[in-house]
């Protein structure tokens, strides 16, 4: 049997499922493919029928909708000469189908119980041609660039008149559901003229042009309903974002339905049942609960989305060996969908091995993957660092460990405290201590993990990560001398900075590294850049300039300090795309950064070769 190898153009063979949507026999799905000939991703949405086995198609696609009769589809459809967005609903028999709406910017769209009224929402802005203007903060936000005034439109449409027949706006990053013949409006809390900053909400029901609030000042969102009760995610209040996220119903009384001691992802409301995930010390699968929790779904793997109807549930499940892939589980779980089993079948993949260790005061989980190996050849090691902090790894598919662990390198990686999966104390410890201990369980893991493999080479050990990953990787050079090497991605050097230019900084940062940032020691004492004088390994740093997130400050600065000390630095600034850049970046973009990534470490941890001559490494 012939093998494909890894290298930066291998994931654009591979298919990549999302939003799968399910009501009785029939699922949807959007499968994305990567055309880097094109430079662009190709969405279709795809419509399985679980009875008879067919599959049928709808090119240039997204946000597929079932009706509640099961008899229609809308979705959406980018027009990318008029940089619109426009909805479509198609007759499920036929899949012929009519554009009811075009608008600039749509987020969400949902039917309501008749079959017949959709609700979309998205968003307007001032969109003046020569400048943008707001008095209102965040100004920018990453994904969606400068807000510029923005205001959250409701449309209700009728799709068999293609009327609207309401519309509403609300305040930037409002979101809303139906709730029977109503509308339940999220809308961010605010006290006085301060911003808000998301750790609280107002939830109201629209109807018939008139509001009527539920919530004020609340730590929860409504995400589901079912007609009768609304489904709630978050907490009653929140002292701290990083808290874990619960799950409530309410029918006009609040009723709770998990509340710990782990932290719920994404949740549906299904005939009085909620299902919903959890994230487990690496693993995430779906529970249920019918008056009490149990689990529906075990396994070292992730489930990375769902739907469910009258008890069927369609799921995407991903593997730390395997893209995810549709499963459909009606009292037993079935896979439903090989797209990437051809490609697998021909292509090495590394398994993670486990191991736990205990860190000052902590038992942590880690994982490593191990290459090829002759008999008593050495290797060198790379050290993943999550983002977050509250990020986690484990059992799922990270395209550039396997493809480094296939170039012959072991890949470490860890949950330091702070990380998701554990209890919310786990979580919280990391708050105003960014880099002390979680520095240690990572150092720790590294030096378990060097007891347990022999072959690993303690002399070629590089450290890579983005965001917060990129934060400690631009940490760890600066406070150990373990590290030969580093690729820092759109992480943080200067927490001040961060604070006041991120479109999350003024809570992430505050809630984070400490108030008062001003006058707080933290911002300085926890800063890479005020150590760079440290920095002994070469550092390669790869930022996207329209990362609103981790701004390119904080590369730029670093990079700047550490070349006027006469320090090894490289900076590769990518003209496109936002803070999560590794996934969403165009295919050409994606491709020419897996290659910087695995020259780099080659070229520092194997060849040992002095500079890095981007034009021959492209070449």
């Amino acid at each position: 049997m012939s093998s494909i190898e890894w290298d930066e153009r291998t994931f654009s063979r591979l298919a990549y499922l999302g939003d799968p949507r399910i009501r009785e026999n029939l699922v949807t799905y959007v499968l994305t493919k990567a055309n880097l000939d094109e430079d662009k991703y190709e969405n279709t949405v795809v419509v399985e029928n679980l009875k008879t086995g067919s599959r049928r198609f709808v090119e240039n696609a997204s946000m597929p909708r079932l009706s509640p009769d099961g008899k229609k589809l809308a979705f959406m459809r980018s027009n990318e000469e008029k940089k619109t967005g426009e909805i479509w609903v198609a007759d499920l028999e036929t899949l012929s189908s009519k554009k009811i709406l075009t608008a600039k910017n749509v987020r969400s769209i949902q039917w309501n119980g008749d079959s017949r009224r959709l609700l979309v929402v998205g968003f307007k802005r001032r969109d003046d041609e020569d400048f943008v203007f707001d008095d209102d903060v965040p100004f920018w936000f990453d994904n969606m660039g400068f807000l510029d005034g923005e205001r959250t439109t409701f449309w209700i449409l009728d799709t068999e008149s293609e009327e609207i027949i309401e519309q509403f706006e609300k305040p930037r990053f409002s979101s809303g559901l139906w709730h029977g013949n109503g509308v339940v409006i999220n809308v961010p809390h605010r006290e006085g003229s301060k911003p808000a900053l998301f750790k609280f909400w107002d939830i109201y029901l629209w109807k018939d042009g008139e509001e009527e609030r539920l919530f004020d000042g609340v730590s929860f969102e409504a995400i589901d309903s079912d007609g009768r009760a609304i489904l709630l995610r978050g907490k009653r209040k929140k002292r701290f974002m990083s808290e874990h996220d619960w799950l409530y119903l309410w029918d006009g009384e609040l009723k709770p339905v998990y509340e710990g001691p782990l932290n719920t992802g994404q949740a549906k409301l299904d005939g009085g049942r909620v299902y919903f995930t959890l994230a487990n010390a690496g693993r995430v699968n779906l529970h249920l609960w019918d008056g009490e929790v149990k689990q529906v779904t075990a396994g070292d793997h992730w489930v990375m989305g769902f739907d469910v109807h009258d008890g069927k549930v369609a799921a995407l499940i991903e593997t730390a060996t395997r893209l995810r892939e549709l499963y459909i589980y009606d009292g037993e779980l079935r896979q439903l969908t090989d797209y990437n089993g051809p490609i697998f079948a021909k292509l090495k993949t590394f398994e993670p091995r486990h191991f736990k260790f205990k860190s000052l005061d902590l038992e942590i989980d880690g994982w490593y993957l191990k290459p090829e190996l002759e008999e008593d050849e050495k290797a060198p090691v790379i050290v993943f660092v999550h983002g977050g902090p509250k990020g986690m790894y484990g059992h799922y598919f990270k395209y550039e460990m396997q493809l480094m662990a296939s170039r012959g390198y072991y890949v470490v990686f860890v949950n330091p405290r702070g990380s998701d999966g554990y209890s919310e104390d786990f979580a919280l410890r990391v708050l105003e201590r960014t880099g002390l201990e979680d520095f240690e369980d990572i150092l720790n893991g590294i030096g378990e993990f060097l007891k347990l493999e022999p072959q690993a080479d303690r002399e070629r050990v590089g450290i890579t990560g983005i965001s917060y990953g990129g934060f400690m990787t631009n940490w760890a050079l600066t406070q150990s001398d373990l590290f030969k090497a580093g690729i820092s991605e759109n992480g943080i050097s200067y927490w001040l900075t961060s604070y006041a230019f991120s479109d999350i900084g003024l809570w992430y940062d505050v809630e984070v590294i400490g108030p008062n940032p001003l006058e707080n020691e933290n911002y300085r004492k926890l800063s890479p850049l005020f150590y760079s004088e440290n920095v002994k390994a070469p550092l390669l740093l790869i930022h996207s300039l329209e990362d609103y997130r981790c701004p390119l400050d904080q590369s730029l600065m670093f990079y700047n300090v550490l070349k006027d000390l006469g320090k090894e630095a490289y900076i590769a600034i990518f003209k496109r795309g936002p803070h999560g850049h590794s996934i969403r970046g165009k295919p050409k973009h994606r491709s020419k950064r897996y290659r910087l990534f695995v020259e780099f470490f080659e070229r520092k941890l194997r060849k040992y070769e002095e500079g890095f001559d981007v034009e021959k490494v492209l070449k």
